[in-house]
């Protein structure tokens, strides 16, 4: 995996705690322990299973998981110095990997 990868997973990871952080700090931490006992999804995966992630909250939260996944998403593009764009229609997997593409190529126009 390249550096690049690294630094998105990790700032990925970040904006996951922080989203997730607004249930508060005992919350943030049942909802990771469920996450990993009930769909086999630990926290330094979420990067590479934002599906699995998404269904996880879903199941958790219903309806309410796209609020959650707003939080992380938004966080997700300040740490990234991208604008964010609400897209309603856009699944939370999809968006994230928009997202990841779109630093991609913001990072290769500084190169």
């Amino acid at each position: 995996m390249g550096e690049k990868e690294k630094d998105f997973e990790k700032l990925f990871i970040e904006a996951v705690d922080e989203g997730l952080g607004t249930l508060g700090e005992s919350g943030k931490h049942m909802i990771f322990f469920h996450l990993e006992k009930s769909y086999s999804i630990k926290k330094h995966e979420i990067p590479s299973k934002p599906e699995a992630f998404a269904k996880g909250l879903e199941k958790i939260f219903g309806a309410g998981a796209s609020v959650l996944e707003k939080l992380i998403a938004k966080s997700l593009c300040s740490k990234l110095r991208l604008k964010y764009e609400d897209v309603e229609s856009r699944p939370f997997a999809d968006y994230v990997k928009y997202v990841k593409e779109a630093n991609d190529v913001k990072r290769n126009e500084r190169k």
